[in-house]
């Protein structure tokens, strides 16, 4: 069985009195995108400095890339959410210069910062200082910078902030084909549909203790109401275990009880009921973090 890329075992920490994070344990698989999530204040951004090394644990383990945090550090790319990049200078000298930081020549720097700079649609920009770029601009240099000295591991911190939706579709677009080159993401994010279509699996923490972890369309499963999304011409209004249906366009969803999807759907093909379509609704990922965060801080 393959090592994990990163190995958390037991993380707390604590400032004074209040507890940031909890007795955290979790795995990402190398190659996977896996999304670390939570509201503000949850615990994300202390665990992902004890990742860093910027902070040390009060107690628990990490392995990153087979070694302790900080061993590694030329093999990960950081985009912290708190943005760092020079507004004074050039765009090439910061990335150049950020590069050689992570152990590059200066000529090699410039080579692979010229490269992504084409690829996210600002090869004219390069000689303009940074302040003079956009939000958005700013935010995909940033990109750039956690990335150009060709990481294993990439932690993403709300990688998304500040950019129009044509420029989340090309991170997005980046961040699949990253991992497709065997790469590891971490993605912090508040955006959960943009969660649900990258993230194979999830962490969800709050007030610094774990809440889900796992398998992202296990999770979704496990959370799904027993009903179905059916498209279909003419259903019949006396389907056995059916208790309730709702018509919402061409989809009509049917909420069952004391059946199964199976029994439906054998049903519907009895009475030669046209099928087009046939799924288990499904709860979207934002409702399921609402509902997670609500119930975790009414009860703690």
């Amino acid at each position: 069985m393959t090592a994990p890329a990163l190995s958390v075992r037991g993380l707390s920490k604590s400032y004074g009195s209040f507890t940031a994070v909890d007795d955290v344990t979790f795995d990402v698989h190398p190659g996977e995108i896996f999304g670390l999530l939570g509201p503000n204040g949850a615990g994300k951004t202390s665990t992902i400095r004890i990742m860093m090394d910027i902070f040390k644990a009060d107690a628990g383990e990490v392995e990153l890339l087979g070694s302790r945090p900080g061993e590694t550090r030329e093999r990960v790319g950081y985009l912290p959410e708190e943005r760092g990049l020079y507004r004074d200078q050039k765009v090439m000298e910061v990335l150049v210069y950020l590069a050689q930081l992570k152990g590059m020549e200066a000529a090699t720097a410039r080579g692979r910062a010229e490269e992504w700079l084409d690829r996210v649609e600002l090869q004219e920009w390069g000689g303009k200082r940074i302040k003079e770029l956009s939000r958005g601009m700013q935010q995909k240099v940033q990109f750039i910078a956690c990335l150009i000295h060709d990481p294993a591991f990439l932690i993403l911190d709300e990688p998304f902030q500040g950019l129009d939706p044509v420029n989340v579709e090309l991170l997005k677009g980046l961040m699949r084909e990253l991992a497709g080159e065997g790469k590891t993401i971490v993605l912090s994010a508040h955006q959960m549909n943009l969660v649900e279509e990258l993230c194979d699996r999830i962490l969800l923490i709050n007030e610094g203790k774990p809440l889900l972890y796992g398998s992202l369309q296990q999770i979704k499963r496990d959370f799904a109401p027993n009903s179905v999304r059916v498209r279909a011409e003419d259903i019949p209004h006396d389907l056995p275990g059916v208790i309730r249906s709702e018509r919402n366009g061409d989809v009509t969803i049917l909420t069952l009880e004391g059946a199964s999807s199976q029994e439906l759907l054998a049903a519907l093909v009895a009475r030669d009921v046209q099928v087009e379509s046939f799924e288990r609704a499904s709860v979207p990922l934002n409702d399921i973090f609402v509902s997670m965060v609500q119930g975790s801080t009414d009860t703690g």
